[in-house]
């Protein structure tokens, strides 16, 4: 299974790429699993991959929480909080 992930704002320029295909094995997985196994990648990922990192995460551009399951072909979006004034 393959999901493609993309990363926005200074996401894109912390971790150098705007996006990337992932594969798990099996036929789904969750926001979780994926958040874990960039986590071990390390520095930057670990970082921003973290549960407390405050980065917001969407599914077929609906957000996502943790126990949000992935499927094949699903398109994953990473992204700082915004905020405004």
């Amino acid at each position: 299974m393959k999901v493609k992930v993309l990363y926005f704002a200074r996401l894109r320029e912390k971790l150098d790429m705007e996006s990337e295909l992932i594969e798990f094995s099996g036929d789904s997985a969750s926001v979780a699993a994926l958040l874990d196994l960039l986590r071990k990648r390390g520095g930057h990922w670990a970082e921003e991959a973290g549960i407390d990192s405050g980065n917001r995460l969407a599914v077929n551009q609906q957000l996502a929480g943790l126990i949000t399951p992935l499927r094949d072909g699903d398109e994953v979006a990473m992204f700082p909080p915004v905020t405004g004034g």
